[in-house]
């Protein structure tokens, strides 16, 4: 048992103070080398804290710096962005004038198109290619000329409205994005240290591969903010475009209307003197045909009234005839009716040619006057078509200036 309680082993006193001073001189050093530590922990404290405040400051200054690029381009997309849609409602409103133009040119080519067909119902000599006529196909040429070409102004303007609304989405979209982003900087430039809600996120150190360098970002807005001054330039450049189709459209057909109405007043004139001649001249013909009547009536009876004369003195010689013997003389009696018999013989015959012309001329002017009827028959169908199947129907042709 008192093998088993042994004391430990005793240092010599040599040996406890060389541990003494190891002691003392580990503990200094160590205490030596926790100073420095705690000196360059301080300073690196310090340096980090100075060079953390210093890069936050920093992107605190390129988060400031970002929202003002951010709302410079933002500004710039939402001016051109109302640019663009007063320009297209604009051109929508042109767009409507070039819709109504047409519309308003379809009445005219209708009447002008009834016109031509009215007037092919002329007949007889009145059938004539006349100015009227050739006015008229010009105005149906140009009519269809105008409708024609308004059509492809009008197409033009359906494309350019097309790509005004393409350029207005682009910049509403680039816009959206701008707003988004301007957002969520904003809200990045309003957390601090202090903030409640930040906490550490993993994975956050990268770059998206579908991201973009400054110079692209800026080249996207500045492209969009180009193609929309592109296009509102070319819609201003198509609105004068239309203006001035409009206009000159509105003049030319009015022009030719004017002169195509001018043509029917001159005509209808025309037609209304040559139905007045031709009037003047029945009503001396059916004044002829009445005197030839009496005429030929008054040469009948003179016909009638020569036989009396010409029995009598037929009869006389027939009689004288039988005297007897050296009375069957030749004397001046018997001469002077064999004379008088001769000459009414003669003077019948007279009454009869002369009574076959006036019958043969009674005839002509009998065919003269169904002539001159018909005649006047073909100018009341020509005025009635020209005066009032197309005239009054000209009258509601209405050319404005859209």
């Amino acid at each position: 048992m008192a093998k088993l309680l042994q004391a430990p082993p005793k240092f010599l006193p040599p040996e406890w103070y060389v541990a003494n001073k190891v002691q003392y001189s580990g503990a200094e050093a160590q205490r030596s080398r926790s100073e420095r530590l705690v000196d360059e922990s301080q300073r690196l404290v310090d340096e980090i804290e100075k060079t953390t405040q210093k890069t936050q400051s920093d992107v605190n200054k390129k988060i400031e710096q970002r929202l003002q690029e951010i709302k410079f381009w933002k500004q710039q997309l939402n001016d051109k962005l109302d640019q663009i849609t007063k320009e297209t409602e604009a051109l929508l409103a042109f767009r409507s004038r070039l819709e109504k133009a047409l519309e308003g040119c379809k009445e005219p080519l209708f009447i002008a198109q009834e016109c031509l067909l009215n007037r092919e119902r002329r007949v007889g000599i009145d059938l004539v290619h006349d100015e009227v006529e050739r006015e008229l196909i010009k105005e149906v040429e140009v009519l269809q000329g105008v409708i024609a070409l308004l059509g492809r102004t009008l197409e033009q303007a359906n494309e350019q409205i097309r790509l005004n609304r393409s350029s207005k989405y682009n910049l509403e979209k680039d816009l959206k994005d701008k707003l988004t982003a301007l957002s969520i900087d904003n809200y990045c430039s309003s957390l601090t240290n202090n903030t409640p809600d930040v906490a550490y996120a993993q994975n956050v150190v990268k770059v998206e591969e579908n991201s973009v360098s400054p110079k692209e970002w800026v080249d996207f807005s500045n492209m969009n903010v180009e193609k929309a001054d592109k296009q509102r330039n070319n819609s201003l450049a198509l609105r004068a475009l239309i203006d001035t189709i409009l206009s000159q459209t509105a003049s030319d057909m009015r022009k030719q209307n004017d002169v195509v109405n001018t043509a029917f007043r001159a005509r209808v004139k025309e037609t209304e003197d040559a139905k007045s001649k031709l009037e003047m001249h029945l009503a001396k013909v059916m004044e002829e045909i009445s005197s030839q009547e009496k005429n030929v009536e008054s040469l009948w009876k003179a016909i009638l009234d020569k036989e009396g004369p010409a029995k009598v003195a037929q009869t006389r010689l027939e009689t004288r005839t039988h005297r007897p013997n050296v009375e069957l003389c030749r004397d001046k009696v018997q001469c002077r009716l064999m004379h008088e018999v001769q000459e009414i013989s003669h003077n019948i015959q007279r009454l009869k040619e002369t009574l076959a012309q006036a019958q043969a001329e009674l005839k002509g002017l009998n065919r003269r006057q169904l002539s001159l009827e018909e005649e006047i028959e073909v100018k009341a169908n020509t005025l009635y078509i020209d005066q009032v199947l197309c005239m009054q129907m000209r009258e509601s042709i209405s050319i404005n200036n859209y």
